[in-house]
Parts: C-alpha cells; structure tokens; sequence
C-alpha cells in the first residue's frame, strides 16, 4: 500500500499537467443516480447497524463518510459557475460534510453511540452493550 501511495504522487502530477479542462461523458445519466443509490445504501447500512448494534457499524459508518465526501467534491467541482454551484456549495456544507463528520465520529466512537442510543431509549434496556473487543471481533 505504501508503494500505491508513493507512486500515485508523480500520476497525480501527471494528470493534472494533461487532463483536459473539459470532458463530456456518454454515461453521466447514469454515474450520478448510481453514485447516489451507493450512498443511500451506505447511509441506510449504517443506521441499520446502529440499530442492530452491529459490529460492522464502524466500517459501514466510514464508507458512508466517505461517500459523502467525494459527493460533496464532485457536486462541487463539476458544478457550472453561478447558481449551481451555489447550491453545490451549500448542500455540501450544511447537509454532506457535517453529515459525514457526523458519520466519522460513528466510526471512530461506535461504543459511545451505543451508550447514547441506550440513553435516549433506542435500544431494549436488556440489550447488553458490547465492549469495543466484541463489537470489532
């Protein structure tokens, strides 16, 4: 991995330095919709973990996360100047990066949430809490 990571560096340049400004797709009816079901699945994986209390809850959490971010860059960045990037702008920072920041904090705090679920009534009050060590393992 960490050769990936040292060899993506020069490709990085490189694309920057002969990539088009402009590049029109045959598809992108279809790669949007698509991205967007991906991460309505991710969103509803995870609250489905939440509410199971699964161990997957921080992996699902973190692709969820992760989804969000890349939506809000490429809502953002692929938006034509004006109104449509305003409202790229603004659907990325009020909805998608404070929810994926939200997400994140799920992933790295999953026990936390756990005690907040069992605070507020979410979960059965008979439900045992699972240590960090059962939830991961």
């Amino acid at each position: 991995m960490g050769g990936v990571a040292i060899a993506l560096l020069p490709w990085t340049a490189y694309l920057s330095v002969t990539l088009p400004a402009r590049h029109e797709s045959v598809h992108w009816d279809v790669v949007w919709p698509g991205f967007d079901i991906a991460l309505a699945l991710a969103i509803g994986a995870t609250v489905f973990a939440l509410v199971r209390w699964s161990g997957y809850l921080p992996i699902l959490a973190s692709v969820a996360g992760t989804l969000l971010l890349c939506d809000a860059w490429f809502d953002t960045l692929t938006s034509h100047p004006g109104t449509e990037f305003a409202w790229a702008a603004a659907e990325a920072l009020v909805a998608e990066l404070p929810l994926a920041a939200f997400c994140f904090w799920i992933a790295l705090d999953s026990e936390t949430v756990a005690v907040a679920r069992r605070f507020v009534g979410a979960s059965d009050a008979t439900t045992e809490i699972p240590s960090e060590s059962q939830a991961t393992g």
